[in-house]
């Protein structure tokens, strides 16, 4: 049996030889390669070609979604599973539409990982046990909300970044020439589209979007 060749991405030492020693304890997988920075780790993807890379959504100089989108632009046959403490429902969308295959927490138990990676290994998509949802109205839910997303107008998404980067309703009003009124109406209908419930929300959506990158 061929054993699936993974390579993980993240940026604390200790965290990547704990994995390490959990995957290549495995009998039908391995660790080909490592990598510590978003850069790197789109660099050593292309050129080791894993079957998996487990990826760290929060990583120095190039973050996981901003790698995640970047291999799926270079035609990467790689399959991400990503690998995180963030269980905020705008980063599950963001990596998926990135192309990620799995979404684990870090909290989780590590058979969580090892089950993400077999099914990302078989192209199957898998979501961590305790963040699915079994009730079909709550699916629907998600599915509505991934639906908003794909609709938020570049107005509000302005609106947003200015909200993120600390900008008052005033200023911003007075950055795109709009009254505060309008600002407020453009700021409910971002979030409410992409399922943010309030500034720190914002804040982290932002961040994994690159908003912040200049602060």
């Amino acid at each position: 049996m061929s054993r699936i060749r993974v390579m993980l991405a993240e940026d604390h030492e200790t965290v990547r030889q704990g994995l390490k020693l959990l995957i290549d304890g495995q009998p039908d997988m391995k660790v080909i390669g490592e990598a510590g920075d978003g850069h790197a780790t789109v660099a050593d993807a292309m050129s080791l070609r894993p079957d998996v890379i487990v990826l760290d959504i929060s990583m120095p100089q190039m973050n996981g979604l901003a790698a995640a989108k970047a291999l799926k632009d270079a035609a990467s046959t790689s399959a991400i599973v990503a690998l995180t403490r963030y269980r905020d429902e705008a980063y599950v969308q963001e990596m998926f539409a990135a192309g990620a295959y799995a979404y684990v927490l870090k909290q989780s138990a590590s058979t969580e990982l090892l089950r993400a990676i077999r099914a990302a290994g078989k192209r199957e998509r898998y979501i961590d046990a305790s963040m699915r949802e079994t009730d079909r109205q709550a699916v629907e839910v998600r599915r509505r909300r991934w639906e908003q997303q794909s609709r938020v107008t570049p107005r509000e998404t302005d609106v947003l970044r200015r909200m993120a980067l600390g900008e008052s309703n005033k200023e911003i009003a007075a950055a795109l020439n709009i009254a505060v009124k309008t600002v407020e109406v453009h700021k409910a209908n971002g979030m409410r589209k992409l399922g943010l419930t309030g500034r720190m929300d914002v804040i982290r959506f932002a961040v994994l979007q690159g908003w912040l990158k200049d602060l």
